[in-house]
């Protein structure tokens, strides 16, 4: 449940949480004609600092591009600006913040370029999404009925809220089956990505992960990891990872905004390597914490720290 903040950011003014509301008749309630992005704000050592900000702020520009939505009434430096303003001014140490620009109330249609676009963003606390004990101990998940979407029919590159449908059938269908997540196979029958989280696999050392096109999100944190493997000295491929690979890997781990660096301990019931953590994972999720955290350098400058925080009645 989340636990609500002082305020949300609206088309360039700080409003009352409860009073950010649209009309039942918005464009994307009934269409899914929203983009958005999920952003993690850390309490590093040196205060609140916030995640690759740009790349996100950007991705969420390119995602309403894509969807003829390029005007959005605010630069990508005015989103950022007023990303780092509603973590700010809500008093928060570290919290999720959740951008999105939607088609709002106007014509109710499919035909949607003459709706007006409105742009929110809000911020909350929220912890390990999938559960501390996972990033140690590993989850289990199974491959899933659902094929995720093809191209052509929906740009998997763009994080637009119809995707997530999607998604929402591949979680909905693993959980059901008691598994935390499920991973999705493409078009083609090779391995895409989970409901909310880029995948890799290891095998004899070398790190492998799915191209972009088959229809990955191209992950923040996805991107983040493949930097890190590079720097740490482990030899990385990304290429079309077929599902029988699953089962005969020696680790594999999920990433994402969320998900952070997770272990898979097992798919379909099949345990992966020792059945948890593996050394290689460990190693690159523990580097992703330290800096996360501000325990180690900001090497990459990642990490947008904050100003003092006002008050969130301003």
């Amino acid at each position: 449940m989340i636990q609500p903040t002082a305020k949300i950011w609206h088309n360039g003014e700080l409003i009352n949480w409860d009073d950010a509301k649209v009309h039942v008749l918005s464009h994307a309630l009934h269409y899914g004609t929203s983009v958005f992005e999920g952003i993690r704000c850390y309490d590093t050592r040196n205060g609140p600092a916030i995640f690759r900000l740009p790349e996100h702020v950007r991705r969420m520009f390119d995602s309403a591009k894509i969807y003829r939505m390029a005007d959005l009434g605010f630069s990508q430096d005015d989103v950022a600006e007023a990303c780092k303003h509603v973590a700010t001014v809500n008093g928060l140490s570290s919290c999720y913040i959740r951008p999105i620009a939607f088609r709002g109330y106007g014509d109710v249609g499919v035909r949607s370029l003459r709706n007006p676009i409105e742009v929110y963003i809000a911020c909350w606390e929220w912890g390990r999404y999938l559960g501390p004990e996972a990033l140690e101990n590993g989850i289990s998940v199974c491959v899933s009925s659902w094929t995720r979407i093809a191209p052509n029919t929906l740009p998997a590159i763009a994080k637009v809220a119809a995707n997530y449908m999607n998604s929402q059938l591949i979680l909905m269908e693993a959980e059901m089956h008691g598994y935390t997540e499920g991973i999705a196979l493409d078009a083609a029958g090779y391995v895409s990505e989970g409901s909310g989280e880029n995948i890799f696999l290891i095998r004899d050392e070398v790190i492998y992960t799915p191209p972009l096109g088959t229809s990955v999100l191209p992950g923040i944190t996805r991107d983040s990891v493949i930097r890190l493997a590079s720097h740490l000295g482990y030899p990385l491929k990304e290429q079309a990872i077929p599902r029988e690979w699953l089962y005969i890997a020696d680790e594999l781990f999920f990433t994402g905004t969320a998900a952070e660096v997770t272990p898979i301990r097992e798919v379909d019931k099949i345990e992966i390597g020792r059945g948890s953590r593996g050394p290689i994972t460990e190693h690159i999720q523990s580097e992703f914490l330290a800096i996360t955290a501000g325990e180690k350098e900001d090497r990459f400058g990642w990490l947008s720290v904050l100003p003092a925080r006002a008050s969130a009645a301003a």
